[in-house]
């Protein structure tokens, strides 16, 4: 895919998620199949870049490109500082984050929280893609802030004419938080109204639903975001049936021991031991959700302190399911889930 002048591998994107879409699950995910992974939210503050956790996030050594960082905030001229700086230090595309619906960013008017202020969304838009004439801006934001009030179209205008050059939505509204199920007319709707690239995003849990959405949006790509917590796998897997298809045979017991090894490796290697150790609970409790025996199993793992016993611990529930080279077996309830 020819994404902003970059080349991508294909249309799937990895949406940013805070405290997930760190460098190790970036890298993991374009691995096994994404074409663009965006990294969790940068704040705008100045005052916070030299902090260990902005200097983390803005970590980006060793990575795919093309280098996307999205930065948030509701002040135009710090969101411009913000996104000339990130550009100086190695970030190939800049995204604007319209979408977040947590209280704490949308208490301070960023986030989804923006859309209730369009003069202010094109004051911002303006800035930042003044500030970095070189680096393409992106902007991710949601249908509406709520309900009554899915004024996407608009954002979505205002962004084209503020010189943004791609946008993703997610099928909800700010007020939707993420109950309930993204819809997709809305996205469809400003599909039919803007030129530059639109990604959808919102519920797609798998390669047939990835299918639906390109087909009923008209959408240039797809954007997913909790459906691959624990699941990285599963861009290779729509990519392979959008390419055929055909839908792969699940991935077997062994190998999502190998590739949770793997992550674990990095995550401790960029966290350190301490803090890796406590970022790796919840990766580990994602990839074993529904597989029997999980619930004991993280109730366990979540009371060790060290590498080694973190560590030990996985491999001993994960040889267990993987002695008879098994492929991935869920309960029925998350069956039920991922069917929905």
């Amino acid at each position: 895919m020819d994404f902003l002048g970059f080349q991508l591998r294909n249309n799937l994107f990895v949406a940013p998620m805070a405290g997930v879409t760190d460098r190790p699950f970036r890298q993991l995910c374009k691995k096994l199949g994404a074409g663009l992974a965006v990294s969790e939210m940068v704040t705008s503050n100045s005052l916070l870049y030299g902090s260990a956790k902005t200097r983390r996030r803005a970590d980006h050594e060793g990575e795919v490109d093309p280098i996307s960082v999205q930065i948030a905030g509701a002040d135009p001229a710090m969101m411009a500082q913000a996104a000339k700086y990130n550009a100086d230090n190695g970030a190939q595309i800049i995204d604007i984050n319209m979408g977040c619906p947590a209280k704490k960013i949308c208490n301070v008017m960023a986030g989804s929280a923006l859309m209730q202020n369009e003069p202010l969304v094109a004051k911002i838009l303006e800035a930042v893609v003044a500030a970095v004439p070189d680096t393409p801006v992106t902007l991710k934001f949601r249908t509406g802030w709520n309900r009554d009030n899915r004024n996407a179209p608009r954002i979505a205008r205002i962004a084209e004419d503020s010189g943004i050059r791609a946008i993703a939505i997610h099928g909800r509204t700010r007020a939707d938080q993420y109950q309930g199920c993204a819809e997709y007319d809305t996205i469809a709707l400003v599909k039919s109204q803007v030129k530059i690239p639109v990604i959808a995003n919102g519920d797609i849990n798998s390669p047939q639903k990835a299918r639906y959405v390109l087909d009923y949006t008209g959408a240039d790509g797809v954007m997913i975001g909790r459906a691959a917590q624990g699941r990285p796998w599963l861009f290779r897997e729509i990519e392979h049936f959008l390419a055929s298809g055909e839908e792969l045979p699940p991935p077997r017991v062994a190998e999502i021991h190998d590739i949770l090894r793997g992550h674990l490796a990095d995550l401790y290697a960029f966290y350190g031991e301490l803090t890796g150790v406590r970022i790796a609970r919840k990766h580990i409790s994602w990839y074993t959700k529904g597989l029997v025996g999980a619930a004991h199993f993280r109730h366990a793992m979540n009371q060790l302190q060290s590498v080694h016993e973190q560590l030990a611990a996985t491999d001993e529930f994960f040889l267990g399911h993987a002695a008879a080279n098994e492929r991935l077996r869920y309960e029925e309830p998350l069956l039920e889930m991922r069917a929905a």
